[in-house]
């Protein structure tokens, strides 16, 4: 190896590492795109689609919701036809005995919510169904009526709801039976 090799290959490492710390440096003083979630709140798109929220009052039963799932999640059993009684806005007639989505294998396409006559049901705002078992992410909506739920309460809220102020909002919300948003549903062709 000559000198002036030596020296080159001085050069260039000086130059691949003056690279490197100013890409690092550039880096290193932006503002993070980290949240500390759950702290801090995740800011989500309008459209977004999180697990699905269910009114047992407006629903007929008609298995559209079920024929539309692309994945076969959505379970339902009646006891007799239902109808919507057109004063008091609620499902009439037989009883809906299960309202079933398992969510190990919903894709969360929205495609459900678009065939429904009645808007019984659309797309949430909740995201994290964490569980300790598979039993436990199969959500029975139909019992979840009779709570008065609309959408089931995760366990992550049901435990961070007084430590932290938007949980605590969110899980009031819930618990109280409002619905999110509809922003994610797929609009009726008109």
């Amino acid at each position: 190896m000559t000198v002036q090799e030596y020296f080159r290959n001085i050069y260039d490492n000086v130059k691949s590492i003056t690279i490197g710390m100013r890409i690092t440096l550039k880096y290193c003083f932006q503002k993070t795109a980290t949240v500390q979630y759950p702290e801090h709140r995740l800011s989500l798109a309008p459209r977004y689609r999180g697990i699905h929220e269910f009114d047992a009052d407006k629903c007929i039963a008609c298995d559209q919701c079920a024929k539309a799932c692309p994945v076969d999640c959505i379970y339902i059993d009646k006891t007799a036809p239902r109808k919507i009684d057109k004063a008091t806005g609620k499902a009439v007639g037989g009883q809906l005995l299960r309202y079933a989505i398992d969510y190990s294998k919903c894709m969360f396409c929205a495609l459900c919510t678009e065939p429904c006559p009645t808007d019984c049901i659309h797309m949430g705002k909740l995201h994290d169904l964490s569980s300790y078992s598979r039993e436990d992410v199969v959500v029975e909506f139909a019992e979840l009526h009779k709570q008065g739920l609309h959408t089931p309460v995760p366990l992550w809220m049901q435990r961070n709801e007084k430590k932290i102020p938007w949980v605590k909002e969110e899980y009031d919300r819930v618990k109280a039976g409002r619905e999110a948003t509809h922003a994610a549903d797929i609009p009726a062709v008109k």
